[in-house]
């Protein structure tokens, strides 16, 4: 009785979690042309276990997460792919990618956020216009970023936040 208690409780925690991988999340952006969303973060530092718990689990239950390809990324365990993705920045960072006919777009949260700045952020993104099909859409290197965006890169904080 105890391992089928177990193996129940390790099938809610992937469920809790969405087991949503960079990866997954590129093959969605592939076949749907939603923009990518990762957040990056790490088990110590307080605004990430925030941002992860509170505000990013508030964000998926109002739906906001269906209109985007999704990932969380633990630099503690993903700390290469972690680094390409902030650029060795701090802390949590809310990092979104999306395809336009000019290229990759790329916008970062930096610290911690509120539900509504990251509802306003994400849903910028999706009401976009000039989102090429899936089809165009370069596969990226593993643990790589989806295309060099750094000169479109725009960056959003708030001071006192990070972590």
């Amino acid at each position: 009785m105890t391992s089928l208690t177990l193996a129940a409780v390790l099938q809610a925690s992937i469920l809790a979690t969405g087991n949503e991988t960079y990866a997954e999340a590129h093959r969605q952006n592939q076949q749907t042309g939603q923009p990518i969303v990762v957040m990056v973060g790490a088990d110590w530092c307080p605004a990430c276990v925030m941002m992860k718990n509170s505000v990013i689990s508030q964000v998926r239950q109002r739906g906001i997460l269906r209109k985007v390809a999704f990932a969380m990324v633990n630099l503690d365990q993903e700390q290469q792919l972690g680094q390409q993705l902030t650029a060795g920045g701090p802390i949590p960072q809310l990092i979104l990618y999306r395809q336009t006919e000019s290229g990759w777009k790329c916008q970062k949260l930096i610290g911690g956020q509120t539900v509504e700045t990251v509802e306003s952020f994400i849903s910028g993104a999706v009401q976009a216009p000039n989102a090429k099909r899936p089809a165009q859409i370069p596969q990226p290197a593993p643990h790589a970023t989806p295309a060099s965006a750094g000169s479109n890169t725009a960056y959003r904080t708030t001071p006192g936040t990070n972590g």
